[in-house]
């Protein structure tokens, strides 16, 4: 009787190891085969619970596939939020960044004509409209930061879900840029449109953003070539004449040539119309402080707000004058209604 229910025991562990051996040999390679796959799943599966639904889809013109996709309205917000500003800045900043984001885009819907977007699509994905990048576009540039990036970013337009800036009931020209010489402008001096709510603030933070600073070294004969003018005999490069309300070159003279400071910026390529010169020997030294055309926010000087506690709201009615954090919900509607 001992002998048989050794036997029995003997041959159920033999049953189980059998049973077990298939399992134990396919185990280590189903695990590399889907654990990034199941990784990347519940990464998606995160955002998307986060998010919800997104009320609208956007037909963005993607320049690389020459494609028209639409893209839900909540995911195209977190890819622009991601190329525009980067991931490290904080939350509050980030926020701010989703709601220009969203009502730009909620603005561009609305719109009769859709300037420089091909027929069929709203948006284009590039700096003519706002810069979009898909989730695997977003992977490949972020490589191992891809997860927290892209929480935190989702985390920044899951909390503004739905929410845009409007002034006197209307969706803004929520534009932005990178960083200010101090002061922000005005929308006249840069563009044609005078609008209420961009106007020239502080923006005192600026000087510690790594972009407030650079420098480009011209020849002679270049500055003269892009400029379309010759330098004064006496050796003097210029004179401004103006200024802008944000402390920008206006108007300049070289040599009996005016000049705009956007026009110079454009054809010397300069961070911003906030530009000084000097000429040394055969070159001439060109010194710009701020990074961009600078009208409505600042992106590090949002950053730097929301280091010294400032929440999204503080940010965006600093920035935008006399503006109002409103739903889209009413915008939206009108658009589907056009549809």
């Amino acid at each position: 009787m001992k002998q048989l229910k050794t036997f029995t025991l003997i041959f159920a562990a033999f049953f189980i190891v059998i049973l077990m051996v298939p399992s134990l040999l396919v185990a280590p390679f189903i695990q590399k085969t889907t654990g990034a796959l199941g990784e990347e799943l519940q990464i998606q599966g995160q955002e998307e619970a986060v998010l919800g639904d997104s009320p609208i889809s956007v037909p963005v013109y993607r320049t690389q596939e020459k494609v028209i996709q639409e893209i839900p309205l909540e995911e195209y917000v977190v890819g622009v939020v991601a190329s525009e500003m980067p991931a490290d800045f904080e939350l509050e900043a980030l926020k701010a960044q989703a709601l220009a984001a969203r009502t730009y885009i909620v603005k561009q819907l609305l719109n009769e004509k859709n300037i420089g977007a091909p027929k069929g699509s709203v948006v284009t994905d590039t700096e003519i409209h706002q810069v979009y990048k898909s989730k695997e576009e977003l992977k490949k540039i972020w490589g191992s930061d891809y997860k927290w990036k892209i929480n935190k970013i989702t985390e920044a337009v899951a909390d503004t879900k739905g929410q845009i800036l409007t002034y006197d009931n209307q969706p803004i020209d929520a534009s932005f840029f990178s960083t200010s010489n101090g002061y922000t402008e005005n929308s006249e001096a840069y563009w044609s449109d005078s609008l209420p709510y961009l106007k020239s603030v502080e923006s005192p933070w600026d000087v510690n953003s790594p972009k407030f600073y650079d420098r480009k070294v011209f020849t002679v004969k270049e500055f003269e070539q892009k400029l379309g003018v010759q330098i004064g005999e006496d050796g003097s490069v210029g004179k401004v004449i103006s200024r802008t309300p944000g402390k920008r070159v206006a108007i300049v003279e070289i040599n009996g040539k005016k000049l705009t400071g956007r026009e110079i910026r454009e054809k010397l390529d300069l961070k911003s119309t906030d530009f000084s010169w000097e000429l040394k020997g055969d070159k001439i030294i060109v010194t710009t402080k701020g990074y961009g055309h600078g009208i409505g926010m600042s992106q590090y000087g949002a950053n730097f707000m929301a280091e010294e506690g400032k929440n999204y709201k503080d940010i965006v009615t600093y920035y935008y004058k006399g503006i109002e954090v409103s739903t889209a919900d009413q915008f939206l509607t009108k658009y589907m209604a056009k549809q």
